[in-house]
């Protein structure tokens, strides 16, 4: 028997810092002007500065990428940001044995900053890293409002935005797991995969795609072949891109 020793979590979670941009998450005030927090875009909220923070978020995807629909800007940025939200939980899982509360009234976001997404969370409080804990903090607590706020505005499918959760979710374990193998840390990778297939089988995402080791294959697509120069993702459903049309499936 292995015993497992584990740390609560520092203020700083500066165990994340070496994992990357995705995996490390700002504590403590946010500078400079006010940003919203995640709740208050959750509900539509408007904000002095971006006004609709999520709208901005997908106006501001979608003049970089070029994207021909709006519907396209809501999925890469709903993806986006899914990625951050797991990669910080997932990371702070392997590394310390407990998870960050990530209210998304503690959290707050800068709509306007570049990918990764920019997160502040303003208090540190720790919780178990048990899947059900994860899928409450993320799926629950995040991405279920997340995908209600943008389909109040965008013509996307449920199915496409729970494929990009899944496909974030197996994206950043991956990463994780690829990292603490580079780094001798058996137990840490081990940890991840076993917490990512639990979550992959929750409810909401068991219907997205199939996951074989690492490797993932999701049953949607995310749209981003229909960027000009765009192409199908490693996890797409589709082994080419398809031809685009204004009225296909999307989910």
């Amino acid at each position: 028997m292995v015993l497992l020793l584990f740390v609560d979590l520092d203020q700083d979670l500066a165990a994340l810092g070496p994992l990357g941009g995705f995996f490390a998450l700002r504590t403590g005030e946010a500078p400079g002007a006010p940003l919203p927090t995640l709740a208050d875009a959750y509900e539509n909220r408007s904000s002095d500065v971006y006004g609709n923070a999520i709208t901005f978020r997908v106006e501001k995807v979608a003049q970089v990428l070029r994207a021909p629909e709006s519907r396209i800007a809501a999925s890469v940025a709903q993806q986006g940001l899914a990625a951050r939200l797991w990669s910080a939980t997932l990371g702070c899982a392997a590394l310390y044995g407990r998870v960050p509360d990530l209210d998304p009234g503690l959290l707050h976001w800068d709509p306007d900053a570049s990918a990764p997404d920019d997160l502040w969370l303003t208090q540190v409080r720790s919780l178990p890293a048990e899947p059900a804990t994860l899928a409450d903090v993320v799926l629950h607590g995040h991405l279920a409002p997340l995908a209600t706020a943008l389909r109040a505005h965008h013509r996307i499918a449920p199915g496409l935005l729970w494929g990009n959760a899944a496909s974030a979710l197996a994206g950043a374990a991956r990463q994780l797991v690829q990292w603490a193998g580079r780094c001798g840390r058996t137990e840490d990778a081990a940890r991840t995969r076993t917490l990512a297939a639990e979550l992959l089988a929750h409810p909401l995402l068991a219907d997205a795609g199939t996951l074989s080791g690492t490797s993932f294959r999701r049953r949607s697509c995310c749209l981003y072949y229909r960027v000009p120069g765009g192409g199908v993702c490693g996890d797409c459903c589709f082994t080419r891109p398809p031809r685009s049309s204004a009225h296909g499936a999307s989910g």
